[in-house]
């Protein structure tokens, strides 16, 4: 069986989010998906809609993911990819050579984003419709 993993925050579900789940699962059999813990998000800085544990349900929804993981820091990417057996690790190009690093362990792919949309615009938009 070929592991993929791939990782992010995954709030405000939207399309962007579930075409880079799709293409994950396809470089292999089984994708795992880690999210950023609540913990981490602070520590990172960031305010989530939506709690670990829904933002979890929700992507257990997804047809194309098969477990959902916490992410509690930025380093232990490595330890998850040998934990899991992972064969590919998968991210949104815009973190194109952050990742360089796990080649040594599994198989690194650099997806393109959805052209539009992202969380930060949608927040963005709503905030602006609620100020205008």
């Amino acid at each position: 069986m070929k592991k993929v993993i791939t990782y992010g925050t995954f709030d405000l579900l939207h399309t962007g989010h579930i075409n880079i789940l799709r293409r994950a699962k396809e470089f292999g059999d089984y994708l795992i998906v880690a999210i950023s813990a609540d913990v981490f998000n602070k520590i990172k800085g960031k305010k989530a809609y939506y709690s670990f544990e829904q933002r979890k349900a929700i992507l257990e929804a997804i047809r194309y993911v098969d477990e959902v993981i916490p992410e509690y820091n930025w380093e232990q990417k490595v330890e998850d990819v040998q934990k899991h057996d992972v064969d590919v690790f998968v991210m949104g190009d815009d973190w194109t050579g952050e990742f360089d690093f796990l080649k040594e362990h599994c198989e690194v792919v650099y997806l393109p984003r959805t052209v539009g949309i992202s969380t930060t615009k949608i927040k963005s938009d709503l905030n602006n419709t609620n100020n205008g």
